[in-house]
């Protein structure tokens, strides 16, 4: 099962706790439930007889679920769910099924909910194994606009995206994705997704200090072959004789061992010389080697 599947499974055993979260849940469901009908009137619902027939997208079992779940905790809603659809008073959803921030959204709670049912309809994740992304996918650019506000509403920046024929609202960073399971009520998705960017932090931070640790060495390994090709030159062509005694030292050293580190060669020497030392020896050599390749 993919990881924004065990979100879904997780949401369907959530509600709001109170009846205005229940039609704000509702709302969304409706909204976005079936995509593509009644595209004029911004979702898919139609007057009937003073109620409101709402047509839930008929291939998402986790709509129907739902649906089915919150209209028993109210009596006044009946659900088809062979049909799929929804048989609502007008008088209780003419304003929950026009979405409003200011209106009936603007309780945080019914936000929530709303979101909630926003995700169980056009919502999906990736694997958070392998990247961080939440997204929703609108057929209609006010609803998307929507979506957007009402997370940024949470302190979490969504940006929205055309693809195709969707406009898709997205969140990519992780703490960000934190955030919107805990809107939404997935806890236990929010503990799984937390343990993976664990996981992936501490791997990502071993890999770091094994590269850093890799390109030190490969630059050690270098530095000393340049050392030793310049100490040979000089070796080959006017010898030892005419070196300073410290210069003759490390040099000598240097062609002994040639693995050894600045520090390890500044131990061997008496008395013990420190790294910078080390270097400024090695450097004049290599001065002295240059000197003689141009002339």
């Amino acid at each position: 099962m993919s990881f924004s599947r065990e979100v879904k499974e997780e949401l369907l055993k959530q509600s709001g706790p109170a009846e205005h979260c229940i039609y704000a849940e509702l709302a969304a469901l409706a909204l976005f439930g079936e995509r593509g009908r009644a595209k004029a009137q911004g979702a898919g619902i139609l007057p009937e007889n003073g109620q409101v027939k709402v047509f839930l997208n008929a291939e998402n079992d986790f709509v129907k679920q739902k649906a089915f779940t919150l209209c028993r905790k109210n009596i006044t809603i009946k659900v088809d769910i062979e049909n799929g659809s929804l048989m609502i008073p007008a008088e209780l959803m003419r304003e929950s099924l026009r979405p409003d921030l200011n209106g009936t959204l603007k309780r945080s709670c019914c936000r929530r909910a709303f979101l909630r049912g926003a995700y169980l309809s056009i919502g999906s994740m990736s694997n958070p194994g392998k990247s961080y992304h939440l997204e929703f996918d609108c057929v209609i650019e006010e609803q998307a606009k929507l979506l957007q506000q009402m997370i940024a509403d949470f302190d979490i920046p969504a940006k929205i995206a055309r693809r195709k024929k969707y406009y898709v609202v997205y969140v990519k960073e992780g703490s960000a994705i934190c955030d919107m399971l805990n809107i939404m009520g997935a806890h236990v998705s929010l503990m799984d997704f937390e343990n993976y960017r664990i996981v992936k932090e501490v791997r990502n931070s071993v890999n770091r200090k094994v590269n850093c640790e890799t390109a030190n060495i490969t630059k050690t390994v270098n530095a000393a072959a340049a050392q030793v090709r310049d100490i040979e030159l000089i070796q080959k062509t006017c010898g030892f004789g005419e070196l300073s005694e410290t210069l003759r030292e490390i040099a000598e050293l240097r062609l002994e061992y040639q693995e050894a580190t600045l520090q390890e060669l500044g131990d061997l020497l008496t008395p013990p010389v420190g790294k910078s030392g080390v270097n400024h020896r090695l450097r004049k050599l290599s001065l002295i080697a240059e000197s003689i390749r141009q002339q």
